[in-house]
């Protein structure tokens, strides 16, 4: 079956970024991306040196061959980048064994902060075929971050549910209101999304009930919990919704996906 054209004249640029490690968001990248690919077309970029996104959809390190290193710094155009995974209306530009360099290069490089938006817009007509783009950053607030959200239309945290958990987010929320003001008047927080959660952890609820007192409606009402199929998936070169898609964290990315286009919906109307 081909895939679905694309309902829109441009595709959401969606950014997941949180500088602390370990939430939870490569994973929600991978899975949200894989559900929304159901019925749309999509493109994840991986701009994490760790490469976790390219290996969560099969990419083995020694054959992801050129990616967002190479886009970044104009070696190779994006047509040529881009890599099918096993969900066919998803598509992926891996982060290749370079980038882990890219953030002492592009400091030297004119407009180090535009390079992805650069990309995006002189590459528009190609990328038109999709609908959602969804950017994977590295848990730091460095330049390959910064790139990601000055080219994003939003950015999603996803935010482990533990005792540090707002003092990280408040960062991040900081950051992007900074970009905001300085580089990308269009970009806004799409949400925060709960990761990890344990309901057999008081912890877990307390730390739930600060996040969604401070940042009310902006936290998605789904939260995805600890379940150890998310944690294998990876190792299979699969998302959890296709390695087991009745486990519930498939079932709570599935209803995280529902969530987003339900919120996509009602700011559109």
């Amino acid at each position: 079956m081909s895939p679905p054209p694309s309902e829109r004249a441009k595709p959401r640029v969606i950014a997941l970024a949180n500088q602390k490690g370990g939430v939870g968001k490569t994973t929600t990248a991978i899975n949200l991306a894989t559900v929304l690919a159901a019925d749309r077309r999509v493109l994840l970029l991986d701009l994490d040196p760790q490469g976790n996104a390219s290996t969560g959809l099969g990419v083995d390190r020694a054959a992801r061959g050129a990616g967002t290193y190479a886009l970044l710094t104009g070696d190779r155009p994006l047509a040529e980048l881009i890599r099918p995974t096993p969900v066919p209306t998803l598509s992926l530009i891996p982060a290749d064994t370079d980038l882990a360099g890219a953030e002492v290069e592009l400091v030297a490089l004119e407009d180090r902060d535009r390079r992805l938006r650069n990309v995006f817009t002189a590459d528009a007509a190609r990328l038109a075929e999709y609908d959602y783009i969804f950017l994977d950053c590295p848990p730091s607030l460095g330049l390959l971050t910064l790139n990601a959200l000055v080219a994003a239309d939003s950015v999603l945290v996803p935010l482990q549910t533990e005792f540090f958990a707002l003092e990280g987010v408040s960062q991040i929320v900081q950051t992007i209101e900074r970009v905001r003001r300085a580089l990308n008047p269009g970009l806004a927080l799409e949400g925060i999304a709960l990761t990890m959660y344990d309901r057999r952890n008081n912890l877990s609820e307390l730390v739930a009930q600060d996040v969604r007192g401070f940042f009310k409606e902006k936290v998605f009402e789904t939260v995805i919990p600890r379940n150890v199929r998310v944690s294998e998936a990876p190792s299979h070169g699969l998302p959890v919704t296709l390695y087991d898609s009745r486990s519930p964290g498939a079932q709570a990315y599935v209803a995280l996906a529902d969530e987003l286009r339900r919120r996509e919906k009602v700011r559109a109307a």
